[in-house]
């Protein structure tokens, strides 16, 4: 019978003065998420997951048909319980036995270029899906609201040149990758795109910065329902953006920002 050792959660600071909250526990993630999914299926609520910092695969925080009918059921579930697990835990086999075991998880990322091909794929893979999912919610979508609203406007002239240029930057990314929103040193936004598992945050990055939004374009993301067409996926992804956690990002990145 599986236990779940729960340690009270602690904040710790990273890259660049960002806070990252954390629960410890020992599970077994597909059986949990399961039994999610037969509690919560009526509900739906978001659940934090915070950007990570201790190694933990974390439960979705929401159920595996909460993004319908944009995002389907068994793509998520597959995405999440194989794919991103599959991540996880090569990263794990990746720094068994090496420093990188005591290390906090952003240095790691920022510093990639130190490290084995293996961390980088699966490093950025185990970061990325778990960024990628709380950029999503149920019922998500519609429009940024308050400061961050103001700054995309003021980057990209208007919310709908903005979705264009995101959406564009997925849409022309060869073969696999990310498409991302981003905040650069100087407090402005930029949108980029990173192939494989990379992403702005590493030191590898042709254009490095904060990241606040992503978009999963590799194949296993919508190839179930979309098949081969990426750019349907990429307008459905707008149905479930989670605009009050970009901003939370914002808002957290541009405090980081003014302390420096």
């Amino acid at each position: 019978m599986n236990k779940i050792k729960l340690v009270v959660a602690i904040t710790v600071v990273g890259f660049l003065g960002l806070q990252y909250t954390f629960i410890e526990q020992t599970q077994d993630p597909a059986k949990d998420q399961m039994k999610n999914n037969q509690t919560n299926n009526d509900t739906n609520k978001q659940k934090t997951m915070k950007p990570i910092n201790k190694f933990e695969f974390k439960p979705l925080p929401y159920s595996y048909d909460a993004l319908e009918p944009f995002i389907d059921k068994l793509t998520v579930e597959i995405h999440y319980s194989k794919h991103h697990k599959a991540y996880y835990d090569n990263f794990m086999n990746a720094i068994k036995g090496t420093d990188m075991e005591s290390m906090d998880m952003m240095d790691i990322i920022r510093n990639i270029s130190k490290y084995p091909m293996a961390v980088r794929n699966n490093g950025g893979g185990y970061f990325n899906h778990t960024f990628y999912w709380e950029s999503m919610k149920p019922n998500g979508g519609g429009l940024p609201t308050g400061k961050l609203k103001e700054a995309i406007v003021k980057s990209f002239s208007s919310f709908d040149e903005f979705k264009k240029q995101f959406s564009d930057a997925g849409k022309t990314r060869f073969g696999s990758g990310w498409a991302w929103l981003c905040l650069d040193p100087k407090g402005t936004l930029f949108i980029c795109s990173t192939p494989n598992q990379d992403n702005p945050l590493m030191d590898i990055a042709e254009k490095k910065g904060i990241p606040l939004l992503t978009m999963d374009v590799w194949e296993h993301a919508y190839y179930l329902k979309y098949q081969n067409k990426r750019a349907d996926y990429i307008d459905a992804f707008w149905n479930v953006a989670n605009w009050e956690e970009v901003a939370g990002r914002y808002e957290t990145a541009l405090k980081s920002l003014s302390t420096k």
